[in-house]
């Protein structure tokens, strides 16, 4: 087993704009890490930069303590495990398993002895005479896992592998995979822009937007401490619903003015927030998750007025969309934030089948201890960033 650091690896396409910039990251011993961010943050090139199929511009990539920047991907002992599996459909399960330790000219007694215990290990000895092409889609990939395992690689590198699968199958085969790499104990850096397989599966997530490692913790800091608006969007489904406020202190109180409504804060607030106390008269932007909004009493002078724009209930629980007289802001891959004033929607997850329909005037609460704190930059304020 080995440790995977990059230190300050940047990579250039054409020499100018950073695809990869100044990542200082490091994969532990033994640890799974979840690189997870949108399509072209840079994370599939991350992977390929580790693997060696791509040259780093600049820094250092260290596996096992080792530099590993000239060494072709032979000579770096990972193994990855592909999005499209890359398997050899001419042969059978038992020859593509094979494969990479007669390339290594092993012995033929210590090569069916691997085989056989990786294919015991993945539930594959009674498909080992058959070709891929009649596996079904969650054995085609364990048959590309096990290709990885039976290398006995110090790493393991995974480029996206469950997103070919359906939906079922994805949640089975990341179980799997979770607790192959709990036994195991190979250091596992596995790519991909799902923020569920991340937050399912990762030890540790990395988040990434634009080239720029954004933040890095386990899941639940991730999701309960986000160290910018961004991460505050993209962990969780749905994301923080983020608000435009000014943070005011009165005879009533410190409360959050958003647009024409007061929301009274804790009186805890500044101990939980210590830095919080310097925005006072300041404008600032508050996030809350869609589980800390509930419906108010139609009577509710407090509660905010809005309108059913559309529901999705999923029995056990309703996400509901609205419109709402508040100012909210959006997200997207290249900057912090953009501004929407136009049919601003709030995300709200209510217990239960709610029968809602479309255009249905309603009014919400916001639960204003669950609140996030963000300074127009989109930086967590209070909320330090622990990478």
């Amino acid at each position: 087993m080995a440790s995977i650091v990059f230190d300050q690896v940047k990579k250039y396409y054409d020499g100018e704009t950073p695809v990869v910039d100044h990542l200082d990251l490091e994969v532990r011993d033994g640890e799974f890490l979840v690189l997870v961010g949108p399509s072209g943050c840079g994370k599939s090139t991350v992977l390929r930069m580790a693997a060696g199929l791509e040259m780093v511009s600049d820094g250092e990539i260290r596996i096992g303590g080792r530099v590993v920047n000239d060494l072709p991907p032979q000579q770096r002992n990972v193994a990855m495990v592909f999005q499209n599996y890359a398997l050899y459909p001419h042969m059978t399960v038992r020859r593509n398993l094979e494969f990479p330790l007669r390339m290594q000219k092993l012995p033929r007694r210590e090569i069916a002895r691997r085989v056989s215990k990786t294919a015991e290990m993945l539930g594959l000895s009674p498909v080992l005479d058959r070709r891929p092409k009649t596996l079904s889609g969650g054995q085609r990939q364990r048959v590309a896992m096990g290709r990885a395992i039976v290398r006995d690689a110090d790493v393991f590198l995974m480029d996206e592998p469950l997103s070919n699968l359906d939906a079922r199958l994805r949640i089975q085969i990341r179980t799997d995979i979770a607790a192959l790499q709990a036994r195991l104990r190979v250091t596992t850096l596995y790519v991909t822009h799902d923020q569920v397989e991340a937050m399912t599966m990762g030890q540790r997530v990395a988040v990434m937007r634009s080239g720029k490692l954004e933040q890095t913790a386990p899941p639940q800091a991730l999701y309960e401490r986000p160290a910018s608006v961004f991460v505050a969007g993209f962990i969780g489904s749905p994301g923080m619903n983020i608000l435009r406020a000014e943070l005011a202190s009165d005879d009533n109180g410190l409360a959050a003015r958003i647009n024409r409504f007061r929301l009274a804060l804790p009186d805890d607030i500044f101990s939980r927030c210590p830095t919080l106390e310097a925005w006072i008269g300041r404008e600032l932007l508050v996030g809350i998750r869609p589980e800390g909004i509930s419906l108010a009493d139609e009577h509710d002078d407090a509660g905010i007025p809005a309108a059913v724009r559309a529901t999705e209930s999923l029995g056990h629980e309703t996400i509901l969309h609205a419109a709402a007289e508040v100012t909210t802001v959006a997200f997207d891959a290249q900057t912090p934030f953009t501004a929407v004033t136009e049919t601003p929607i709030l995300s709200a997850v209510l217990r239960g089948h709610r029968p809602l329909r479309h255009g249905e005037p309603l009014r919400l609460s916001i639960n204003s201890g669950n609140l996030h704190f963000f300074a127009p930059d989109g930086k967590a304020i209070g909320c330090p960033f622990h990478p």
